[in-house]
């Protein structure tokens, strides 16, 4: 497991570098099927090039979030969860150098990054809010990836449309390396409530709102996303 110390140096210097290309604080910046859907083929990780124009600005919050999918109804989301999640920990496995495992504490503490952002959902509607958390590209620069790892899949307490196997979702490496794809604990300047992900959600500013997975666990690094869940 990374030393939490040269974690919080390599996400100090991201968000240096982020502040001098102006995408720091001021950045301009629910889910529903498994890895498919209507947007293409099961675990497809597009590519993105470009960056989000996004409002960014407080009076444009918002004043209703839809809430799209219910809460976890395990046991093991209900265990983390009665003691403020604690116990709950980040796990970055797979092909990684160096696997992490962070508590809330832990990535509450890291430098932070902040963008007001509007989110499109699949089903047609969207709004606006405001997110704080860290970006995913210093998780990466972290945990080394391995030659091999090509994309990464980001594993939920939330469960699939079935109800019987836990929801994930894939992005490619250009895609995690995004200035604007974060690592959120906060919604609209306080912690991130459990309606909308807690304790930590993906946020992907260039993609439909199904591909920011809730509840978030555990972060896998592969080469090959076809097989994951069979």
């Amino acid at each position: 497991v990374a030393d939490l110390t040269v974690l919080g140096n390599v996400l100090e210097q991201t968000t240096h570098d982020l502040s001098r290309a102006g995408l720091g604080d001021a950045a301009h910046g629910h889910d529903r099927a498994r890895l498919g859907g209507p947007c293409g083929p099961r675990g497809r990780a597009r590519a993105s090039r470009t960056r989000a124009r996004q409002p960014n600005r407080h009076d444009a919050i918002s004043p209703y979030f839809p809430i799209y999918g219910l809460p976890p109804e395990t046991d093991e989301y209900k265990q983390i969860q009665t003691d403020g999640f604690a116990a709950w920990r980040l796990e970055v496995t797979g092909l990684v150098e160096v696997p992490l495992r962070l508590s809330m504490d832990d990535i509450r503490g890291l430098p932070e990054q902040s963008q007001i952002t509007k989110h499109h959902c699949i089903q047609g509607w969207s709004a606006v809010a405001a997110w704080r958390g860290f970006p995913l590209s210093a998780i990466l620069d972290a945990c080394h990836p391995l030659p091999t790892a090509r994309y990464l899949i980001f594993h939920s307490y939330g469960l699939d449309s079935t109800g019987r196997h836990p929801f994930y979702e894939s992005l490619d490496l250009r895609q995690a390396r995004h200035p604007q794809t974060i690592l959120a604990y906060e919604m609209n300047f306080e912690a991130l409530p459990v309606a909308y992900g807690a304790p930590l959600r993906l946020r992907v500013e260039t993609e439909l709102g199904f591909k920011m997975v809730k509840w978030l666990c555990r972060i896998e690094l592969v080469d090959d996303y076809r097989a994951i869940g069979e």
